[in-house]
């Protein structure tokens, strides 16, 4: 997670001993147990505890008001042009998760507050690739423009390797490789889920693992494809049904007559 308080960000050895135990609760679908232990003083803490409550609504579609308020928090605080790009950034998120998930259309809003992050965030700076990603989440799943989607997650998968961010490149290699899937391109996605799951695996990052194996599944023939799609399952069970949008993925087609 970009904009951290403390040094690190938890998935270290070395890591600040705050950014460890926040990393793994955020790692364990736990996003407001670890924002609990942020206290929104500075602009730094506060960007990290709105970014941990964004992140809890797009993966359980729950937590929309402590979202808004954690985030006019981390906006009032921002006063460099970085933090207020990050807070614009994560304001985009959020208007994109309410989107996707239904609950209140707010396509502009989002494209709005990521354009103002683009017009704060310099060129080559960390947080660019984290926009470049959102960015490219927009494009492809709010704009329907899956060209433009390529090459925003591209410009991010870029910023992501020379930042040394592999949390980040795990969800460049697994959007590149959705596209790749779409076109119909298999050895392509394959890869990329691959590498997502490996990265995701590394880092420990529990919540992001069930999806990955879900995606790489639908990339496997069988009988791979039903082994990784049953882990998948047993995952999002393990975790409470989280992240909720997965449940679509791991529904098996109904049988024809």
């Amino acid at each position: 997670m970009a904009y951290t308080a403390m040094s690190g960000n938890g998935t270290t050895a070395g890591d600040d001993p705050l950014q460890t135990a926040v990393w793994r609760l955020r790692s364990r679908a736990c996003w407001a147990d670890a924002a609990a232990l942020l206290q929104p003083v500075t602009a730094p803490a506060a960007l990290q505890r709105a970014a941990l409550l964004v992140e809890r609504c797009l993966y359980t579609e729950q937590g929309w008001p402590e979202a808004e308020d954690a985030l006019r928090t981390a906006e009032a605080l921002a006063h460099s042009d970085d933090e207020r790009g990050a807070a614009a950034c994560e304001r985009g998120q959020l208007a994109y998760a309410s989107t996707l998930h239904g609950v209140r259309d707010r396509a502009d809003e989002a494209r709005a507050a990521l354009g103002r992050a683009a017009a704060l965030i310099a060129p080559g700076a960390r947080g660019r690739a984290l926009l470049d990603f959102r960015r490219g989440l927009l494009a492809e799943n709010l704009s329907q423009a899956p060209q433009a989607a390529r090459a925003a997650y591209r410009r991010a998968h870029a910023g992501a390797t020379a930042h040394s961010d592999p949390l980040l490149l795990s969800f460049t290699w697994h959007h590149l490789a959705g596209l790749a899937l779409r076109e119909g391109e298999l050895a392509e996605a394959r890869h990329g889920f691959a590498e997502s799951l490996r990265i995701r695996e590394e880092l420990g990052y529990l919540v992001g693992t069930a999806p990955a194996l879900a995606s790489l599944a639908d990339a496997e023939v069988e009988p791979e494809a039903s082994r990784l799609r049953e882990e998948a399952r047993r995952l999002y069970q393990l975790l409470g049904g989280v992240p909720t949008w997965l449940a679509r993925q791991l529904t098996p087609p109904a049988a024809t007559a």
